[in-house]
């Protein structure tokens, strides 16, 4: 199911949570459910308990008393549960009226305070992605002050080897490179920052002059040797329809295996050339397709995939591949639509590109769209 919205949540009722059974702590506008933290604490779940329903900026602050480590910040952004608000704020947030907020990010965790969308008291910004449309994904990035404040990547400068020199844990890589960026001016970030700088950008229109001769050719050769056109159509969105499950499968099964990468700078660095680069530059309009290269990797496979299940006559084989080639490249706007919701709503859901299909079968679907553009 895909990821909830998280609530504005009265100050009176997170006042209220501060037993072992249901723990909150704020910290600025950002609430933290830390009841299953409490027994996992180095200090204790008691000195925990003592700030229960109340806020730990200060003592969080406080290296006199007690020093908390980055990884205690990346501990509470993962247990952020709502944003804090008074009675008065939650009532004028109605669907003809909503309250004045407005969303700032600090440390990777969203702060609405002025502006940010709302509907019926909930606020539309990810916690996931800080984010709450699509249009959100095209707005500059300060380059200067977003290193400043989340110490992962320094825009100005080639990212690849900031990613492999860099040490950071899978946790902190995967909250960050999960939250979009926009490079000034659009244009695209420096990836290598040398010669092999031109393989990494392809334009769209490089994927069908390069591919559509070839599937055209096949095609053709298949024709002669099938029964009748007709035949080719059908083995043709025969392979169109295999390619949706491929690609649902290599978008979920190898480039979401978020839980299951390794926590060292091999497995960042190969998950964030092939495809953590994506998320976090969502509109680099020069890595939006895939370059030749990386398609000719993923088409031989399934050319492999095609003859082996479509063994007995190379013609439909050849079809059935032909189909499927034609549907690696998305052209189609509804389809583009849903998947940039998968960049600002949830990245853990929404993984058809080609096609939403498998994502109802298997529960991964995201619902319609809520967010509002935001001017």
């Amino acid at each position: 199911m895909p990821s909830r919205e998280l609530p504005f949540i009265p100050s009176s009722e997170i006042a209220s949570h501060d037993t072992s059974e249901s723990c909150y702590v704020t910290l600025g506008s950002n609430v933290y459910d830390v009841t299953s933290f409490l027994g996992e604490h180095p200090g204790g779940g008691d000195l925990i308990l003592e700030y229960g329903g109340k806020d730990v900026e200060q003592i969080m602050n406080d290296e006199k008393s007690h020093v908390h480590s980055e990884v205690a910040v990346e501990v509470l952004e993962g247990l952020l549960c709502g944003f804090k608000t008074d009675e008065s704020s939650l009532k004028e947030a109605t669907p003809n009226k909503p309250a004045e907020t407005s969303q700032s990010a600090c440390n990777g965790v969203v702060k609405p305070q002025n502006g940010a969308p709302l509907e019926n008291g909930v606020s539309l910004v990810s916690p996931r992605t800080g984010m709450s449309s699509a249009a959100d994904l095209s707005v500059a990035t300060d380059a200067t002050q977003d290193y400043k404040a989340h110490k992962f990547l320094d825009l100005n400068k080639p990212l690849l080897m900031q990613v492999w020199h860099g040490g950071f844990s899978r946790d902190f890589y995967l909250m960050q490179v999960h939250r979009p960026r926009h490079y000034p001016g659009g244009e695209s970030a420096p990836l290598f920052g040398n010669f092999l700088e031109p393989l990494s950008k392809t334009a769209w229109y490089v994927v069908p002059m390069v591919w559509l001769p070839p599937v055209a050719y096949g095609s053709y050769l298949a024709y002669l040797g099938l029964p009748s056109f007709l035949q080719l159509v059908l083995y043709w969105f025969t392979g169109l329809g295999l390619w949706t499950l491929v690609e649902y499968g290599l978008h979920r099964g190898l480039f979401h295996v978020d839980k299951y990468l390794p926590d060292n700078r091999v497995g960042i660095t190969a998950h964030f050339v092939l495809h953590g680069i994506h998320h976090y530059l969502p509109m680099d309009k020069l890595r939006l397709v895939m370059p030749p290269t990386l398609f000719v990797a993923l088409a031989a496979p399934f050319y492999k995939l095609a003859h082996t299940i479509f063994y007995w006559d190379w013609n439909v084989a050849t079809a059935v591949f032909c189909g499927g080639i034609f549907g690696l490249p998305s052209f189609y706007k509804q389809l583009k639509t849903y998947h940039l919701q998968h960049h600002y709503q949830d990245y853990e859901n929404g993984f058809g590109v080609t096609s939403r299909f498998w994502d109802k079968v298997f529960g991964t679907e995201l619902p319609p769209s809520k967010s509002k553009k935001v001017a």
